[in-house]
């Protein structure tokens, strides 16, 4: 896998013009990562390929890294490479012996999933720059690397000048992004917060279709706030003394929603025991907003378009029309499209509703309005004395801003609720968090005092996590049926590692490989 070299120069001249780079190619080293979970290979590829400015080759075995480095006479390198693969016959330190053996410059980072004392003597003892245990951290494996070339290998100016230059720019990021304000007024338009250019292109977008009757279709994920949308149009019509009035299409059986929507007359149905007029006459001269309206059954879909052609009503029951004047909104969380091709929805009905599409992105697609959200629910949730008031840690206020949050705004809303009640006055921790968005986020919230308590006459350390760690692995097992994939994924470690630790213990869960 290959970088564009030329990123590092044009980003030193733009930054650092006082001064030129000037970079001997001849010298450049390479990155090798020889390491049999593809997964992990992979992930390891990209993230060093993305911030270190030399050519990354990945390898599923020994054997084929030494063939590559032997067909293109690859001198210089910094080798990560596992120490032990499902091929009993290769060996990650025997590897680092072959090619000392063949006079190459290197250096070599040696990974495992399975540490133990012996294992990282044998490790020191072959030269190696760096023994790491996995689980590891992708950000922790870059460093190792840019030491290693830099003081094994000597290779120092590009990578100064791109790891400054890098760390300049992702603490200007960090120090933005993390960044725990109030809106301003700028931020809030007709109850909705939003500073990143997509809301503010939606608050546009409002203003301008707010001027005329045409219908709009809102889109996006549930949770964003469609029914804010629809209100905020309402809000800056020419419509706005009068009411608008909202429908859920979705939450009223299909049997009763022509009725509340066209209303029905005395004994149209077992009953109606006396007239009622329908929520579209209730919105006359104002706004009708019909939310989840890819839930609406076929036949209504018929009677709404007769609506929206010819601005008449006609109750159930009656034959007599009733013309009304009302700007009609609607909103989905569904794909419409997908809907008419698949039969659920009608194609004319679609294209009349679909005049001025209105599309909502989903919080994780504007991560920058989620600190002024938490601001804002909790000037809401907390009490004027502040007893209840909340602080959230660095770590906690990462998890928030990393977490893709299905559920959107709402989930957001919902969460800062939470804690204020059930944790006001405290300093928000990540076990504080719903195991559900630490779970989404990779991160653990095992509160150690908690989980066992020193006895008085002390215990075997070693024996007590080495019991420990075979219990978790026989439940991992246990739960995936005996699948180490998915058992390895569950206890967040390499597939390999979790075969050594299984032979180690003389585990045998052969019902599913």
């Amino acid at each position: 896998m290959k970088n564009d070299f030329n990123f590092l120069t044009d980003t030193f001249t733009n930054e650092e013009s006082a001064n030129e780079v000037k970079i001997d190619q001849s010298l450049k080293p390479v990155i090798i990562v020889v390491e049999d979970d593809q997964t992990l290979s992979a992930m390891i590829t990209k993230y060093l390929s993305k911030k270190i400015n030399l050519e990354v080759f990945s390898f599923s075995s020994p054997n084929s890294a030494i063939e590559h480095i032997t067909a293109n006479s690859v001198n210089r390198f910094c080798l990560i490479t596992d120490i032990s693969f499902e091929d009993s016959s290769s060996d990650g330190l025997y590897l680092i012996d072959l090619l000392k053996e063949r006079g190459l410059t290197f250096a070599s980072i040696a990974m495992t999933g399975f540490a133990s004392i012996e294992t990282a003597i044998a490790a020191t003892k072959k030269g190696v720059f760096h023994y790491l245990t996995k689980p590891f951290e992708l950000e922790d494996l870059k460093d190792l690397v840019v030491k290693a070339l830099m003081n094994k290998l000597e290779y120092r100016e590009s990578l100064e000048v791109s790891n400054n230059i890098q760390q300049k720019n992702e603490k200007r990021s960090l120090g933005k992004r993390y960044k725990l304000e109030m809106p301003t007024e700028e931020d809030v338009f007709c109850g909705m917060i939003g500073r990143s250019k997509p809301m503010q292109k939606i608050f546009e977008r409002i203003k301008k279709v707010a001027a005329s009757n045409s219908t709009v279709l809102i889109g996006g994920p549930s949770g964003t706030g469609k029914e804010l949308v629809a209100r905020a149009i309402h809000q800056c019509s020419k419509r706005q003394s009068k009411k608008i009035v909202n429908v859920n299409c979705g939450a009223i059986p299909g049997e009763l929603l022509e009725s509340e929507l066209f209303g029905h007359e005395k004994g149209a149905f077992t009953g109606a025991v006396s007239s009622r007029m329908g929520r579209f006459e209730a919105a006359n001269e104002g706004s009708i907003f019909l939310d989840e309206i890819g839930d609406m059954p076929l036949l209504l879909q018929v009677k709404l378009l007769r609506v929206l052609q010819q601005r008449e009503i006609e109750r159930v029951g009656s034959t007599v029309t009733t013309p009304v004047d009302v700007r009609i909104i609607t909103a989905t969380h569904r794909d419409l499209e997908d809907s008419v091709q698949q039969g659920n929805f009608r194609e004319d009905l679609y294209y009349r509703l679909n005049v001025i599409p209105i599309k909502i992105p989903a919080l994780k697609d504007r991560r920058e309005d989620i600190p002024l959200l938490i601001s804002y629910f909790l000037s809401r949730f907390v009490s004027a004395d502040g007893r209840n008031d909340i602080e959230l840690d660095d770590e906690t206020f990462e998890i928030l801003m990393s977490y893709e949050w299905p559920g959107n705004v709402r989930e957001l809303e919902n969460l800062i609720e939470r804690l204020v009640i059930l944790r006001g006055g405290n300093k928000i921790r990540p076990q504080d968090l719903p195991p559900k968005i630490l779970a989404l986020t990779n991160r653990s919230a095992i509160d150690t005092e908690d989980l066992v308590n020193l006895p008085d006459n002390g215990l075997n350390l070693k024996d007590f996590m080495s019991e420990v760690e075979e219990s978790l692995i026989r439940q991992a097992l246990t739960k995936t049926n005996g699948n180490k994939n998915q058992a390895s994924k569950l206890l967040q470690m390499n597939r390999t590692t979790l075969i050594e630790k299984m032979k180690k213990r003389n585990l045998d869960f052969s019902i599913q490989q």
